[in-house]
């Protein structure tokens, strides 16, 4: 007997301890090598994750800053139309419509600076509204 898997042995001593501590060991080995792979895997997915999030937070970054400078042009805008119309001879209800649909675009900027841009969004298109429903009455 020369102990060499290929040789001829009976089936006694394939079922011996030795041979199946050697099956355990392989086995374990190839165990390892499969949470080997799939650690490197879970890396690559996270990698993936932290590039996704990433992108996730440039594109909040841009939705806060488009939210919030709208909000200060618009207010701007509101101011300048108040003024113009508050020196001319209008109604009343015209530079107050444009102060308070300044006003409402004053606020969007601030939501939208804090992040709350959706509620800026709503808050803009209204501040809006009313800037053109006080244009109405002129």
């Amino acid at each position: 007997m020369s102990g060499r898997p290929d040789s001829d042995t009976g089936p006694e001593a394939a079922d011996s301890p030795a041979t199946a501590d050697q099956d355990e060991s392989h086995d374990l080995a190839h165990q390892s090598d499969d949470l080997l792979d799939e650690s490197d895997d879970l890396a690559h997915e996270s990698d993936d994750l932290l590039d996704e999030s990433d992108d996730l937070l440039e594109d909040a970054r841009r939705a806060r800053w488009t939210a919030a400078g709208t909000g200060a042009a618009l207010t701007l805008a509101g101011i300048a139309a108040a003024l113009l119309r508050l020196i001319r001879s209008a109604p009343a209800l015209v530079p107050a419509a444009y102060a308070g649909g300044a006003a409402v675009c004053a606020a969007a900027a601030v939501l939208g600076s804090r992040g709350r841009t959706r509620r800026a969004l709503w808050l803009l298109i209204a501040g809006v509204m009313v800037m053109a429903l006080g244009d109405q009455f002129d």
